[in-house]
């Protein structure tokens, strides 16, 4: 029974009169063929109820439209790695990890990278069917690496493309997907000795407790995060734990406001002053004095202070244009100051473009944020 897809659409906020369309639109714009509204909308009846099974053509379409899987799709259980079969085969898939070159180890950074600019630029549900498959190689040929040595690469590659599979899949809904893509990411991070991607790793992990209702636990998880091998971390990496904590405790309500503060101080004296966005050790990571100051805007901005406005206006002014999703949030922490100053107009403004984003880039996590919002309107 394809329960899923029912979750799926319902994630969305989508009638099923709201799916046959976007299918319709999503198959237009491709020059797909495929059934009418009136037998699509019989067809996501059956879907849903198990009286039809889902064909891979329809999956194929539902999948990047949903941003889901295919067994999340189905609402089935993931399917457990294919195992070697005979010593032959083992030896082989051996020799085949063994023989990894550093070159087909820079393709998976390079995919990865390719993966995340696509995804802050239109959203991760259309990624969901590459996003699988490019973890799918790295984890078969970490199974089968079987010194240090061939493991530590592949595994750095893994970790880092497993925290990005997480953080979109908990964009697009799917927070048990995501939880066990942190959980693939620290291991993977362990595997590759790597103190910055396990401590990155439990910072983002900390987002799915903040969304699930469990804010004193997210923030000691991020707290933990910066207790780990922090000799090993770098200057950047740990001004963004501070930054995360700063925003959980902001979130978590009144009696932590004093500890937001702190951790924001502390991100701004972590950050280094060096012109650049990235760390070369760390490209999961995207902070400077530009990305700080929208995020000590929306930290401000949960706190309800007034100095918020000032931050948030000057990062929308100098935002990065390749980061639509990241757009929405601003907007959103625009919405959030104004209500707090009792500028309706000026909020369902900013209210109306978070929305617009959200939906441009298939956000769930924005949409319910936006969702919230309005009910404060």
């Amino acid at each position: 029974m394809a329960t899923g897809l029912r979750v799926a659409r319902m994630a969305r906020g989508w009638s099923q009169d709201r799916l046959v369309y976007e299918l319709r639109r999503f198959a237009e714009q491709r020059l797909l063929d495929i059934a009418s509204a009136s037998s699509l909308k019989t067809y996501i009846s059956e879907w849903e109820n198990g009286r039809r099974a889902i064909t891979e053509r329809y999956a194929a379409i539902l999948r990047p439209l949903l941003g889901v899987t295919d067994a999340e799709l189905r609402g089935e259980a993931e399917p457990m790695p294919s195992q070697a079969d005979g010593y032959e085969d083992l030896l082989s898939r051996i020799d085949s990890a063994g023989s990894l070159s550093q070159s087909m180890v820079q393709s998976f950074f390079d995919q990865t990278e390719l993966l995340r600019t696509m995804d802050r630029q239109m959203g991760a549900a259309g990624l969901v069917d590459q996003m699988n498959g490019h973890l799918a190689a790295m984890e078969d040929a970490l199974t089968f690496a079987v010194l240090p040595g061939t493991r530590r690469p592949i595994a750095t590659a893994l970790a880092g493309a497993s925290t990005l599979a997480a953080w979109q899949a908990l964009d697009a809904g799917a927070v048990e997907r995501a939880w066990r893509r942190y959980e693939l990411a620290k291991k993977a991070a362990q595997d590759a000795d790597s103190s910055l991607y396990l401590a990155h790793a439990m910072g983002e992990q900390a987002y799915v407790l903040a969304d699930a209702g469990r804010p004193l636990l997210a923030i000691e998880l991020v707290r933990d995060a910066q207790r780990t091998q922090r000799e090993r971390q770098s200057p950047r990496l740990r001004a963004w734990l501070a930054a995360a904590e700063a925003e959980l405790c902001a979130a978590a309500g009144a009696d932590m406001e004093s500890d937001a503060r702190a951790a924001l101080d502390r991100a701004t004296s972590l950050l280094p002053d060096d012109g650049e966005a990235r760390d070369p050790e760390m490209l999961s990571i995207f902070l400077n004095t530009g990305h700080l100051a929208r995020w000590r805007g929306n930290v401000l901005a949960k706190l309800g202070d007034g100095s918020a406005m000032e931050e948030l206006y000057a990062s929308l002014t100098s935002a990065d244009p390749s980061f639509v999703r990241a757009k929405s949030g601003l907007h959103c922490d625009l919405t959030q100051a104004h209500l707090a100053r009792g500028e309706l107009d000026d909020a369902r403004t900013h209210l109306q473009q978070a929305r617009l984003l959200a939906n441009r880039t298939g956000s769930v996590r924005y949409r319910r944020r936006v969702e919230l919002l309005t009910g404060r309107l």
